[in-house]
């Protein structure tokens, strides 16, 4: 009696479910994931059997349709990193999508929103900040300006120990002098960038601030990529003493990175010559010679 009773409660919550606004889509989605991993169940008698692809994709999919106090319900073999992960993957997919060129099948090929938005030369200029120790531990914070659409690294402001909102504005400032101010400046989500002198700064230069997207680097790629490359291909590498040594240093950094060095999403170009600076004469195989940047790091061919 009491088993048929249990039934007839089952039943009428089903029926409640289904009398709702989209209860027939979650009794469905509910139903396919029992059964679901009852297939995965029987497919082997592990104590934790293996998800395939394809079983995570179902499950994870079945999950969009369904409440999520449910879940803790329905989970018999689905673990929560199964769905943290599922999730996971659907915000990479969607951000590579919305700022990645790349065409996909169902999309006509073209630049990507952020790329669209810097088409107009000198409009955006991306700004971040890094950190980084001189060789007697002294913590130093660099904020890097680069404009967008050239890539040109724009300028460098560096202050040693804490900074706050007064600091940035003074490190911004530094590094843009004797530059036209851009229509619009993309900055991250760093609390630093959020302080009343910061934003005072901005209207006074006139300048429309633009967020990334939290938590999505890819949103804020160039100015993300290029900090990577200044550790790998140069801070790595280098020592400095003091906060004068490391703007000497960054500065000799930004005449070879603005003025020599090439990049593929620019066909072959570099930043300088993006900006209209004349190219260089090509040197002969059988006749040429070296120059030398960063004192001797960098080293490239030019006609003899």
């Amino acid at each position: 009696m009491r088993e048929i009773l249990i039934l007839a409660i089952h039943l009428l919550v089903t029926l409640a479910k289904f009398l709702r606004p989209g209860g027939v889509r979650a009794v469905a989605a509910e139903s396919l994931l029992l059964k679901h991993q009852l297939l995965i169940s029987n497919r082997s008698r592990q104590r934790a059997p293996n998800l395939t692809t394809v079983d995570r994709f179902v499950l994870g999919l079945a999950t969009l349709f369904v409440r999520p106090h449910r879940l803790p319900k329905l989970g018999a073999l689905v673990r929560p990193a199964t769905l943290l992960r599922f999730h996971q993957t659907l915000i990479r997919r969607k951000y590579r999508r919305l700022f990645s060129s790349s065409p996909s099948p169902r999309r006509k090929p073209g630049p990507s929103w952020l790329t669209f938005i810097a088409q107009a030369k000198d409009s955006l200029w991306s700004v971040d900040l890094f950190r980084c120790e001189s060789i007697l531990l002294h913590s130093h914070w660099v904020l890097l300006v680069i404009d967008v659409f050239t890539r040109r690294i724009i300028g460098f402001g560096i202050e040693r120990g804490s900074i706050d909102g007064l600091s940035v504005c003074r490190m911004f400032n530094h590094a843009v002098t004797d530059r036209p101010s851009p229509k619009h400046v993309s900055t991250d989500h760093d609390p630093l960038f959020r302080f009343h002198r910061w934003l005072a700064n901005l209207r006074v230069r006139e300048i429309e601030e633009v967020k990334s997207v939290p938590y999505a680097p890819v949103s804020h790629p160039f100015v993300e990529r290029l900090i990577g490359t200044i550790r790998r291909e140069y801070l790595d590498r280098v020592f400095f003493w003091n906060a004068v040594d490391l703007a000497r240093k960054l500065e000799a950094f930004r005449d070879y990175y603005n003025g020599h060095h090439v990049h593929r999403a620019l066909a072959g170009l570099t930043p300088a010559q993006r900006a209209g600076a004349l190219c260089p004469t090509p040197a002969l195989l059988g006749h040429y010679g070296w120059q030398r940047h960063c004192q001797g790091l960098f080293e490239l061919p030019i006609a003899a």
